[in-house]
């Protein structure tokens, strides 16, 4: 059952999510934990497309069913987790979108369309390669985004162009790792039950992290567990972000900026409408395939 999936994300996961995401799920999170049943309904996964002849969106079975020329729209909305729930497609559906996109003769470049405050780590790592592919096949790549925080922002930065959708509400940052867990030994222990952990004498250094964090011990699962994934994260942005103000105060440390700010400091590059991001994307299409004809001489 698909829901298993969030549960085994929310109990083993490592995250990358801002606070107020955080905070908006935590209903889901506590019925989940305490086995309660969640009402969801399947999403349909339309291939969402803008024709260039006729200057309108369209809808299709595939990205095949969009004339030629069409900018592909992928959203990425909601809490990032890598499989699919009974609400939501996980990112490992949205990165074969794109690499569909990326294929079809009839898409020349793709609009991500992003709201969403992040999620769990291991949800990143496939768009990140889907958005690589579709580089690989000349296809920009344009992030529009309103919400975009964490794990997105991670994603956000392997795009060719960060557009802020409006100067309102559109928000970036919350480059950080945090996690969470909740110790159930005492509740345990109060219903007359004493749980009972042995490890083999050859496995002694085995979830030392975690053992030491039950105990109110958080420095070595920081050290070994967060902070190589927060370091990874920040030279990420960095390497993929040549004019982000690194050194303005907590820009790779947590920090969220809305859009006018996120422009000045270089988490974003612009602020514009729909219309921007398509007109972006084509300009760039074009750059990349006189670049790659100059290459081939």
């Amino acid at each position: 059952m698909v829901i298993s999936d969030v549960y085994n994300a929310i109990r083993r996961g490592k995250w990358f999510i801002c606070e107020s995401e955080l905070i908006a799920q935590q209903a889901i999170v506590d019925a989940l934990l305490a086995h309660e049943s969640i009402e969801g309904s399947e999403k349909d996964k339309p291939y969402r497309y803008f024709a260039k002849s006729s200057g309108t969106g369209g809808v299709g079975n595939s990205f095949d069913d969009a004339p030629e020329g069409s900018i592909a729209i992928i959203e990425l909305t909601g809490t990032m987790l890598k499989n699919d729930t009974l609400c939501a497609y996980g990112t490992s559906s949205i990165a074969a979108q794109l690499r569909e996109a990326a294929d079809s003769q009839n898409i020349e470049g793709i609009i991500l369309d992003i709201d969403s405050g992040g999620g769990a780590v291991d949800a990143i790592a496939p768009l990140i390669s889907a958005i690589d592919y579709a580089h690989s096949k000349l296809k920009p790549v344009v992030a529009i985004c309103d919400l975009c925080a964490s794990a997105a922002y991670y994603v956000a930065s392997a795009c060719d162009h960060i557009m802020a959708s409006n100067a309102i509400s559109s928000e970036f940052g919350s480059i950080g790792v945090m996690m969470s867990f909740r110790d159930y030994s005492k509740y345990y222990a109060d219903h007359g039950v004493k749980e009972h952990t042995i490890y083999s004498s050859l496995s002694t250094y085995k979830n030392a992290p975690f053992e030491a964090a039950r105990r109110g011990e958080y420095d070595l699962i920081r050290q070994e567990e967060l902070d190589p994934l927060a370091k990874g994260f920040q030279n990420y942005v960095t390497s993929h972000r040549a004019g982000l103000a690194a050194d303005e105060k907590g820009i790779l440390n947590g920090r969220m900026f809305y859009a006018q700010e996120a422009v000045r400091v270089g988490l974003a590059d612009s602020i514009g409408d729909f219309d921007a991001a398509l007109a972006m994307a084509r300009d760039l299409r074009e750059k990349l395939c006189v670049q790659d004809y100059i290459n081939q001489k």
